[in-house]
C-alpha cells in the first residue's frame, strides 16, 4: 500500500482498498444509513427543543399546518390574565380584570333632523329625475303595451258586463 504524504488538508482513508466485496459495501451502506437515521432523529429532537417542545407534524406527514387565529378580544383576555399573573408574582395589588374598564361602551349614533331632511330631499330629487327620464323615453313602446293592456281590459269587462263591452268597442 502506497501512502500519500500527509498534510493538514488531506483526509486519511479508513477503508482498506484490499478485497472490497459487494457484501462489505452493502454492509457499510447499511451502517452509514443507520447512523444517518440516528443523527436525523437527534436533529429533530433539538429542533423540537428550539420550537418550545412542539414538533412540526406537517413536515413529516406532508399535510399543511393551519395557523391558529385568535380574535382581538381573545388576545386582550390573554394579556389581562398574564398581567394578573405577573402582578400576583410580584406581590402587587391585582389590577382590574374587567374589559369594560379598558374600553368604554360605544354610544349609538343618532341622525339629526337636518341630516334626515337632507337625505329625504335628495331621495325625492332622484325619484323625480327618474320619473322625468322615464317620461322622456320614446313612447312607441309604451303605446304598444298600453293597447294590449286596453284590449285585455275590455275583454274582461265584456265577460262581466256585456253592455260595457258594447260601449267600449263603440268608442
Amino acid at each position: 500500500m502506497v501512502s500519500a504524504p500527509l498534510s493538514i488538508w488531506s483526509v486519511p482513508n479508513h477503508m482498506p482498498t484490499q478485497r472490497l466485496t459487494a457484501e462489505i459495501i452493502h454492509a457499510a451502506i447499511e451502517g452509514f444509513e443507520s447512523q444517518k437515521r440516528r443523527i436525523d432523529s437527534q436533529i429533530d429532537e433539538l429542533r423540537q427543543l428550539l420550537n418550545g417542545g412542539s414538533a412540526e407534524p406537517g413536515a413529516e406527514s406532508g399535510s399543511p399546518v393551519r395557523k391558529r387565529k385568535i380574535s382581538a378580544a381573545g388576545r386582550r383576555r390573554m394579556a389581562a390574565a398574564q398581567k394578573a399573573r405577573w402582578a400576583k408574582i410580584r406581590g402587587e395589588a391585582e389590577p382590574t380584570s374587567s374589559l369594560a374598564a379598558h374600553k368604554p361602551a360605544r354610544q349609538k349614533r343618532k341622525l339629526s333632523a337636518a341630516g334626515r331632511k337632507a337625505i329625504s330631499e335628495a331621495t325625492k330629487r332622484r325619484w323625480a329625475a327618474k320619473r322625468a327620464e322615464a317620461q322622456s323615453e320614446p313612447t312607441v313602446a309604451k303605446k304598444a303595451v298600453s293597447k294590449k293592456s286596453a284590449s285585455k281590459k275590455s275583454a274582461k269587462k265584456s265577460q262581466k258586463n256585456p253592455e260595457a263591452a258594447v260601449t267600449a268597442t263603440a268608442q
